[in-house]
């Protein structure tokens, strides 16, 4: 969960830009999946720890500025002997919400899921981006 930190002697940047929504980034239907956030100069990385789902399973959502990663799967097995029957099903839902900096450039968001982790990349627009150093000549 993002939360924000009140440490008044180094604030975290990465507070400052990815604001928990109402429910402090998630809203809880069953398990949570803890997520790591990751910035370097051209992007930000979020892992999400979800094993034993397909990538058919989520859903990534952009909407002003707020992307939410959702889950909602059911799977029911029914078993039938001779004098009854037992019916199982399970549940597993879930929905991060994470505000984004205005620099992320939303329209080149990227996402993988593999070996049970889903990792979602937010590049940066270029203007954000590190400018190299240059001399500026005095006139």
């Amino acid at each position: 969960m993002l939360t924000k930190r009140n440490n008044l002697i180094l604030p975290s940047l990465m507070n400052d830009f990815f604001k928990p929504d109402w429910f402090g980034g998630m809203d809880t239907f069953a398990n949570v999946p803890a997520v790591n956030i990751r910035e370097n100069e051209r992007d930000f990385m979020l892992e999400l720890a979800i094993p034993g789902f397909k990538k058919e399973d989520f859903n990534i959502e952009i909407d002003n500025e707020v992307l939410t990663i959702s889950s909602n799967t059911k799977a029911e097995h029914t078993t039938k002997e001779e004098n009854y029957t037992r019916r199982e099903f399970s549940i597993s839902a879930f929905r991060r919400a994470f505000t984004l900096p205005e620099t992320v450039d939303t329209d080149k968001i990227d996402a993988v899921y593999e070996a049970g982790v889903l990792k979602v990349t937010l590049p940066k627009k270029e203007e954000a981006l590190p400018k190299p150093k240059r001399l500026i000549e005095i006139g």
